[in-house]
């Protein structure tokens, strides 16, 4: 842990003080006050990021009734050092993060790596886990090559299903069978919902619940990450937790689970708003975009 009297008192960091796309109200403030450290927190000097597709709602003003309060930092996903503990922080030796949501990186992957994992990993083992999955069924992910999709691939090879198959567009087919899918589907060629053969889980990483509904068997389930839901279907937000990272920790030391990183990155801190533009033609991006280096204040 670094000493705090090496900790300054401002940092960089991208800044959105209104709502809109990220071209528009996202700028670079050089003196961005350093958050205040509350007792069950600990101070994170942020050395990678990763972008979900909710910043970029964050962004456009949809969650603005319950999200923070304006100017706001985009971003959940991080990996760093800690630099200062609060009081009742015990487990860790610039960013301010309850302890609870914390996890030690694991020892094989970069800093770039490790940001790629916490929010896409936690959705897909949650939403397996919700799903009650089993080695006896057979499930076709949808968004096979995303953030959370190239995990749930990951995840359900290794529960031994019977036949699991993915989608993707046609370049990416070849990389869904090299996570371990049986059957890769080219959706800008075929409907999955019209094979003949339904499925007993149903994830749908892209936000398709009306056309995933019709690919899965009765008294199968459906997992959708976003999208419209109808009775008797349920909504459940995300726990975050750094218990489940700490969980998964032996298998991505092991490497049976591999962080995935798009190839076109990761993006330099400078060039934050080229990697929100890449990240809104989500069709593009394979596993996460990330932002890396992030340089010291």
């Amino acid at each position: 842990m670094a000493a705090e009297a090496n900790v300054p008192s401002v940092n960089k960091a991208w800044v959105y003080a209104e709502y809109g796309k990220p071209a528009d109200v996202l700028k670079l403030d050089p003196n961005v006050p350093l958050p205040r450290v509350e007792e069950d927190q600990v101070l994170i000097k942020v050395a990678a990021a990763a972008l979900n597709p909710v910043d970029h709602k964050r962004l456009l003003g949809y969650f603005k009734d319950t999200d923070t309060a304006l100017p706001a930092v985009p971003g959940y996903d991080v990996a760093g050092v800690v630099v200062k503990l609060g009081s009742q922080a015990r487990k860790f030796k610039y960013t301010a993060v309850e302890e609870r949501l914390l996890a030690v990186k694991p020892k094989n992957l970069s800093f770039a790596e490790a940001a790629s994992l916490p929010v896409a990993i936690e959705t897909a083992y949650e939403g397996l886990q919700r799903a009650q999955i089993s080695a006896s069924k057979s499930i076709l992910v949808l968004g096979g090559a995303g953030g959370v999709g190239t995990h749930v691939i990951q995840a359900a090879s290794k529960t031994c299903f019977w036949c699991l198959a993915a989608t993707a567009s046609t370049k990416k087919l070849d990389w869904l069978r090299g996570l371990g899918a049986d059957l890769a589907i080219d959706y800008t060629k075929d409907n999955f919902e019209d094979l003949p053969e339904k499925f007993d889980v149903v994830y749908d990483a892209v936000g398709q619940s009306d056309r995933a509904v019709k690919a899965v068997k009765k008294g199968g389930k459906v997992v959708t990450v976003a999208g419209p839901i109808t009775p008797p279907a349920f909504m459940f937000m995300l726990t975050a937790s750094g218990s489940i990272l700490e969980k998964l920790n032996p298998y991505l030391e092991s490497g049976k689970v591999k962080a995935v990183i798009d190839p076109n990155g990761p993006y330099p801190f400078s060039k934050t708003l080229e990697a929100f533009a890449y990240l809104e033609a989500s069709s593009r991006a394979i596993g996460k975009v990330v932002v890396y280096p992030i340089p010291s204040p």
